[in-house]
């Protein structure tokens, strides 16, 4: 209910955060504590062959101590974060003082074992307190957190583990998920065999889960005896200047290798505040629920860094939205009085699916916004979810890559209608539009690749871990003039400035929120002996917006001569799916044919497959080299047994 600005103002400040960036963005850089202040706002470059971005490079600050040291003196004694087991009747509350104590004896322990500034370390972690303690403990001392998301099994671990190198890694014996422990430990110690490089240390959260885990002698270390020798002991922040890294997350690549998205320290610590009080509404001393996890982007941004840099509780919680009833997100709003949601499209349509009773039976009266972001949020969804809520609910619309808003409403500034389906506006500092496939701009109402003009504003991916050339050959590559980068997403423009996100351009797709590369799973199918070739593609999904779908040719008809056989087949491809990649990448069915359809050049139909997976029309397959590949496509479609 803060609006800052009237639309006419804000309409000044967006053209002036495109035209005027450094004017902008150094007013916003004033909301941060910086140990020497910046004089230079913007640097970068987006020349062929010298993309460079860099933001306040000539100042120093430390993103812990932004979330916790500035906090101390006036709410030390207030709730930094809420800690929500699986089971409703766990909980924790750790006070800014508590969680600032917390942080300065996990970094004493990062110390102890070798982390010095600009180390790696990796965190394979639970929704627990101490996997946000490791984050910032990482911050505090200058190293470079890589957070895996704990659904990942080993091989994606172990590719992850070999591009980034950490020197420790931080895990932990279990998690908890609808009631029953989830070992971690067993499935680290698989990617780190499966890894070329090794770390030097484990450090383990034992939380007494998984009693019979492997401690491996000389590497794995126990946290809470260690801890124990620190008990009392600060460390002093460890400066870094704004453009030096802050952590490293992966997201899916087409090309079968994750790519490290890494990311700056002012610049992204500039961006989330301004985002807090723009975007989310979120003030000093308020709560803000995001039902993500920390492997994930919204986790860093707006369960960890965002909301304790505004100075709010933060609620972590490691359970189901549909454990013990589908009222326990509702119950956790009333329970802690919380202000700001987030949450994503596919938690919605779970619900949707459930008595909206679950909602209604709770006391709401605190919760001031809904935000959804993850993938495109349907209109029917979108329109249930706020009238059964009586609250407003925001569609923004972003990337691993941007690391905040790219597309959304921003009620901290102006009001504007909420219309369904639409993640609304640019953000200030976006300059976004669609884009023909010719480099031209699209007119309203036609649908083209939705593209950011240069430069990228703070906040966003500052270069692929290790790899500058992929970092322009992926996101600048698509037009040279202009230059540009892709979202790889297609969208819409209306005429009246809303904009619509279609889905994806490239061989990634978007599960539930979670972005799935095509080649991951193809290669972990082919890692099946019986399997020859396969060809992957998401598939719109009303419940998870999109899944993956397979098509595989195998080597032996023998194999799927008869409907059990097949059946046995594909159960055993699903395991190779789960234990190379996690059961969130496997195939909703694989489909087993003799030849997948190609161009006479070898060029897989992707297109075409996937629009017959959806009962689209294939479109011009004048190319195709064997017309009967596309009708046995179609009758594996149709045949149950397929």
């Amino acid at each position: 209910d803060r609006c800052l600005i009237t639309p006419e103002q804000y309409h000044e400040k967006y053209q002036q955060s495109i035209n005027s960036p450094d004017i902008f963005w150094g007013e916003q850089g004033h909301i941060l504590d910086w140990i020497k202040p910046y004089q230079k706002v913007k640097n970068t470059s987006f020349a062929p062959g010298n993309v460079s971005i860099k933001w306040y490079e000539d100042g120093t600050l430390n993103l812990a101590a932004n979330c916790l040291d500035r906090h101390l003196a006036e709410r030390g004694n207030e709730t930094a974060i809420i800690w929500e087991g699986d089971d409703a009747s766990q909980s924790k509350h750790i006070t800014y003082k508590e969680l600032h104590r917390d942080v300065c004896r996990f970094a004493n322990v990062l110390l102890e074992k070798g982390i010095k500034k600009g180390d790696v370390v990796a965190i394979y972690m639970p929704m627990v307190p101490e996997a946000a303690v490791a984050m910032l403990a990482c911050a505090r001392i200058g190293a470079i957190h890589s957070v895996v998301f704990g659904g990942f099994a080993s091989g994606s671990l172990a590719t992850r583990i070999d591009d980034a190198m950490p020197k420790l890694i931080v895990s932990s014996d279990a998690g908890m998920r609808g009631g029953k422990a989830v070992p971690y430990k067993h499935l680290l110690d698989d990617a780190i065999d499966l890894a070329t490089h090794q770390p030097n240390h484990v450090l383990m959260i034992d939380r007494g889960l998984d009693k019979a885990f492997n401690k491996v002698a000389g590497r794995d270390v126990d946290y809470a005896s260690l801890r124990e020798r620190f008990l009392d002991a600060d460390v002093p922040v460890t400066w870094l200047e704004s453009s030096e890294p802050s952590y490293i997350l992966y997201t899916s690549g087409t090309t079968g290798k994750p790519k490290g998205v890494q990311r700056d320290t002012g610049g992204y610590a500039v961006a989330l505040a301004a985002s807090m009080q723009y975007i989310y509404c979120g003030g000093e001393g308020e709560t803000m629920f995001s039902t993500s996890d920390i492997g994930w982007v919204v986790g860093h941004s707006y369960i960890v860094y965002g909301p304790l840099i505004a100075g709010m509780c933060t609620i972590m919680y490691e359970g189901t939205p549909l454990r013990p009833d589908p009222g326990i997100w509702w119950q956790i709003v009333e329970k802690y009085k919380v202000n700001v949601m987030f949450s994503a499209p596919t938690a919605a349509r779970v619900l949707k699916k459930h008595d909206p009773a679950y909602m209604h039976k709770y006391d709401l009266s605190s919760l001031k916004h809904v935000f959804l972001a993850g993938e495109p949020l349907d209109q029917p969804t979108h329109e249930w979810f706020m009238r059964e809520l009586g609250k407003p609910v925001i569609d923004n619309y972003w990337q691993t890559e941007t690391g905040w808003p790219i597309l959304a409403a921003m009620p901290g500034i102006e009001k504007t209608e909420i219309r369904y389906g639409t993640p609304s506006f640019p953000v200030y500092g976006y300059n976004l539009k669609v884009f023909r496939e010719d480099g031209t701009v699209c007119d309203p109402d036609e649908k083209g690749i939705v593209g950011i003009v240069p430069p990228l504003p703070p906040g966003c991916l500052s270069t692929v871990w290790g790899n500058d050339e992929r970092f322009v050959s992926t996101y600048f590559s698509l037009f040279r003039d202009p230059q540009v980068y892709s979202s790889f997403d297609w969208g819409i423009q209306d005429k009246d400035g809303y904009h619509y996100i279609l889905g994806r351009t490239d061989d990634v797709i978007n599960v539930a929120g979670h972005r799935l590369g095509t080649r991951e799973i193809e290669e972990a199918i082919q890692g099946h002996p019986g399997i020859a070739e396969v060809a992957v593609v998401g598939v719109a999904d009303p419940l998870k917006g999109q899944i993956p779908m397979a098509f595989a040719v195998v080597k032996d008809a023998g194999s799927i001569s008869s409907p059990e056989k097949r059946i046995e087949l594909e159960k055993a491809v699903f395991k190779q799916v789960d234990d190379s990649l996690g059961a969130i990448a496997r195939p909703s069915r694989v489909h087993f044919l003799t030849i997948l359809p190609k161009t006479r050049s070898g060029k897989l139909l992707r297109r075409s497959i996937q629009a017959l997976a959806e009962g689209r029309d294939p479109g011009d397959l004048t190319t195709i080299e064997d017309p009967a590949a596309l009708e046995q496509l179609q009758l594996a479609l149709s045949s149950k047994a397929a």
